[in-house]
């Protein structure tokens, strides 16, 4: 089995700063894309930002300036580091990772819990 978990969400004032990680564990061959994804109340889910396996980075429009996506492939392991964060980055954040598994075949995409990250003051 693959577990993403997450940690580092939390009530911060506008202006203030999160960093949120996610940790893959398992029997994991080997890791692609990972990312993290965000819903708001009443609002799909999207997109926050991404990262490939060379590093590759892309982010929403929303946060671009603000937020950095990076990972640790020895731990397989993401991070986002949020900064300058508004009210409206209020939601909750997934963090997904498209995994192979030791055993079994093709890859699988995969969630993690999600943890809350509240901007109010």
């Amino acid at each position: 089995q693959v577990q993403l978990v997450e940690s580092g969400g939390g009530l911060v004032q506008p202006g203030g700063s999160l960093r949120l990680s996610c940790a893959a564990s398992g029997s994991i061959f080997s890791t692609r894309a990972m990312g993290w994804y965000r819903q708001a109340p009443g609002k799909q889910r999207e997109l926050v930002a991404a990262i490939s396996s060379g590093d590759s980075t892309n982010y929403a429009d929303s946060v671009k300036g603000r937020f950095t996506i990076s990972r640790d492939n020895a731990k397989n392991t993401v991070y986002l580091q949020m900064n300058s964060l508004k009210p409206e980055d209020t939601a909750v954040y997934y963090c997904h990772a498209n995994i192979k598994r030791a055993a079994g075949p093709g890859w699988g995409n995969y969630w993690g819990q999600g943890t809350q990250v509240t901007v109010s003051s």
